[in-house]
């Protein structure tokens, strides 16, 4: 499946997030996770929509 998380974005999040500076590194496998979370929700989001006989995919079936 494709890739939807770019890792570089991740860091500038983490950093944004952290302003301490507590958490300077982030894992590789960090964004396989995250792209697994991500597919996931989306999967359910889908399935949300089919059920509501809905042919687009609306925030609110997240």
């Amino acid at each position: 499946m494709t890739n939807l998380i770019i890792k570089s974005n991740i860091k500038k999040v983490v950093k944004e997030i952290d302003k301490e500076e507590n958490v300077p590194n982030v894992a590789g496998d960090v964004a396989e996770e995250l792209n697994k979370k991500v597919i996931e929700i989306l999967e359910k989001a889908v399935d949300r929509a089919k059920k509501n006989q809905r042919r687009t995919l609306y925030a609110r079936d997240l």
